[in-house]
């Protein structure tokens, strides 16, 4: 309720004050001036109004004014009151009404000292554009005085690549009919020239509906924003298992673009023990490589090498970032990166370099070249630091991926000194090939075996341990082993089932491995120039035939014994069959037909169709082609391809190929 009270003449005479004034001012004499009604020493700008007023005859409104309560001397009260010129049958006078604010003073008291007591910047930005600075904080953060309109004061101080879209979102903001709070974070740069996180939050003003004015707090979120950065990206790095070095650098570089680099080139080592001697050169190779939205496409990963130059060498050696200023036509330092890349830098408009030691278990792997590029200022202290920091924190999985590719490298030495090459037949050719998994896999057990035992007879096997890595590798090696030296021993007129039924006993009594499928195949060359093959199947792929006139089909026999070390007490059997000159008989593993997408089936039949192309092809040549047509290199590939010899002078009477019929046998001696 507001407070009125009437004076009348020249004196001023109280002549009516109604309840809120008496409640607000105290009660007051009526009759007496006004000077003998307010005698309070602060009044006197009160009865100057009330003379200037009566005087002019316009009204005026008085300031905010503070006053003693009077029922509690200690407690201020805050009005605002106005004097507006009347007149009454006394003369001519003066109503004055006068309002309570001391709610809304005190509240907007308790505001600025809440405000005041944060760590933030507060400001008033209205809808023209224009901006007034409540708490302080912009010069300090920027060194640059505040302006009183936000494109100017902020639009210098933005980062190029967050401009355009505050503008965006500032803008849309404004469109909305019933705008609520607006958030955002942006980059501003600070006085020492790096750029630091601010979150702003504004609150409009609705006047008519209508936001007139917002208010915004801007706060430093550096820190944090760092830090949850730094936790994402690292459980993104993490997620990356079972794969090589490349393969998981190339996690890390991905992660670090566009975040915190515009591009980002992994440089891989081939020396492995460091620092090299002075005069031993050393080559780097891009093994990984990430680039933001927006810039030239990057070049493909191609065996790019590069001879590292000393600047690189005292970049390792002392295990700290360096950033190479690229701008103003600077040329790039030799012997950083492969000239293909040194190439792309410049159309991409690198205006800055910086290489980061790459360590993990202290070994130094090699070194990775982040650019900032076009308007994309050079990384700051705090950039690098951020980014070393991730590379430094990536080395968990990154010493997982360097003990898998050791264990790997270990797993395909003890491979390749068990598949040896083949050896020379009398009236026939082989040929075997291993490959193993590309490097995002581990090894596996995959083998082959020929031995011959006389002029006329020859042993062939192929086989798979289960598993991966060198645990299966070495298995592999003792089960190679073992069947070899017991074909041998049993001589060749020993059927391939009892063979198998033996390794069988051996591996399930040495514990060696729990499940092996395998072929052991014999061959034995009839005078006709004929092979006579007689094999036992535990579990695996069925051989290929590849007649010399007629289309490929599969060796089944009457059925498949299980795999070796599932069911040691069944018997297994041998079948036969007679491979006629040019003939080619072919092993494999299922890494050959074997695919994510395809069922086995699948891959059989894609085997049928690619072996019928090739079928006057040399042996390496047929090999060679399989592989690449068929496989995905997802796993180790093991073949060997046994071709009888064409006769160079068909016998009397003789039509076509000897085709003989699969029989079934027991297995015995």
């Amino acid at each position: 309720m507001a407070a009125v009270a009437l004076f009348a003449g020249a004196e001023h005479r109280l002549v009516y004050q109604n309840e809120a004034c008496a409640r607000l001012l105290g009660a007051r004499p009526v009759g007496l001036p006004a000077r003998e009604a307010f005698p309070e020493p602060d009044a006197g700008e009160f009865l100057t109004v009330l003379d200037e007023v009566v005087a002019t005859g316009r009204p005026r409104q008085l300031p905010e004014a503070r006053e003693p309560d009077p029922g509690a001397p200690e407690q201020a009260r805050y009005f605002v009151y106005s004097c507006t010129p009347v007149t009454m049958s006394e003369g001519r006078g003066a109503m004055v009404v006068a309002l309570d604010t001391t709610a809304e003073t005190m509240a907007l008291e308790r505001y600025e000292a809440v405000v005041t007591a944060v760590s933030q910047m507060v400001w008033v930005l209205r809808a023209d554009g224009s901006a007034q600075e409540l708490v302080p904080g912009c010069q300090q953060l920027t060194g640059s005085p505040w302006r009183d309109r936000m494109d100017e004061q902020w639009g210098a101080h933005i980062h190029p690549h967050d401009r355009a879209r505050l503008r965006q979102e500032w803008y849309a903001a404004l469109a909305e009919e019933s705008p609520g709070l607006f958030e955002t974070t942006f980059r501003v740069r600070a006085s020492d020239g790096s750029y630091r996180h601010m979150s702003t939050r504004c609150v409009p003003i609705l006047r008519n509906g209508r936001p007139e004015e917002w208010m915004a707090a801007t706060d430093d979120v550096q820190d944090t924003w760092s830090a949850t950065l730094r936790e994402r990206l690292l459980a993104e790095i993490a997620q990356v298992s079972g794969g090589g070095l490349d393969e998981s650098f190339a996690a890390v570089a991905k992660a670090i673009v566009p975040e915190l680099a515009d591009a980002c080139v992994i440089m891989l080592l081939d020396h492995e023990e460091w620092p090299p001697p002075e005069h031993v050169p050393v080559t780097a190779r891009r093994a990984a490589s990430a680039t933001r939205h927006g810039l030239p496409a990057r070049p493909p990963l191609q065996d790019q090498t590069v001879v590292i130059s000393g600047t690189v060498r005292d970049v390792l050696a002392r295990r700290a970032p360096c950033t190479f200023d690229l701008s103003a036509g600077k040329g790039m330092p030799p012997g950083i990166v492969p000239a293909v890349t040194e190439q792309w830098l410049r159309s991409a408009d690198a205006t800055s370099l910086t290489l980061y030691p790459l360590v993990a278990e202290d070994v130094v792997l090699g070194y990775a070249a982040t650019s900032a590029n076009g308007d994309s200022p050079a990384p700051g202290p705090a950039d690098t630091t951020l980014i070393q920091g991730i590379f430094r924190a990536s080395e968990r999985p990154i010493r997982k991926a360097l003990e898998l590719q050791r264990a790997r490298r270990t797993a395909l030495r003890l491979q390749h000194a068990h598949l040896t090459s083949p050896p020379a037949v009398p009236g026939a050719s082989l040929a075997a090939c291993y490959e193993p998994a590309s490097s995002a896999n581990e090894i596996g057990g995959d083998w082959y075996d020929a031995v011959v035992h006389a002029e006329d007879t020859l042993v062939l096997d192929i086989g798979d341990v289960s598993g991966h890595g060198l645990t299966a590798a070495t298995a592999m090696g003792q089960l190679r082993s073992m069947l070899r030296g017991l074909a041998w021993n049993n001589g060749p007129e020993c059927l391939p089932s009892a063979v198998l039924t033996m390794l069988e006993d051996a591996a399930e009594g040495l514990d060696i491995a729990s499940f092996t499928t395998a072929v052991h195949a014999r061959l034995q060359r009839r005078p006709d120039g004929a092979w006579h093959m007689t094999w036992s199947n535990a579990g695996h792929r069925p051989p290929l035939l590849i007649p010399a006139r007629a289309d490929p089909y599969f060796l089944t026999g009457a059925g498949t014994d299980p795999p070796l070390c599932v069911a040691p007490v069944l018997p297994r059997t041998s079948h036969t069959h007679i491979l006629a000159p040019g003939d080619t008989l072919l092993l494999y593993t299922d890494g050959l037909i074997e695919t994510p997408t395809a069922s086995l089936d699948d891959g059989q039949h894609r085997l049928l169709t690619a072996a019928a192309h090739q079928r006057g092809a040399s042996l390496s040549d047929l090999l060679g082609s399989l592989q690449r047509s068929l496989s995905d290199n997802r796993d180790d590939i093991a073949l060997i391809a046994f071709r009888a010899d064409p006769p160079t002078l068909a016998p009397p009477g003789h039509r076509g190929p000897l085709r003989g019929r699969a029989t079934r046998q027991r297995p015995g001696r």
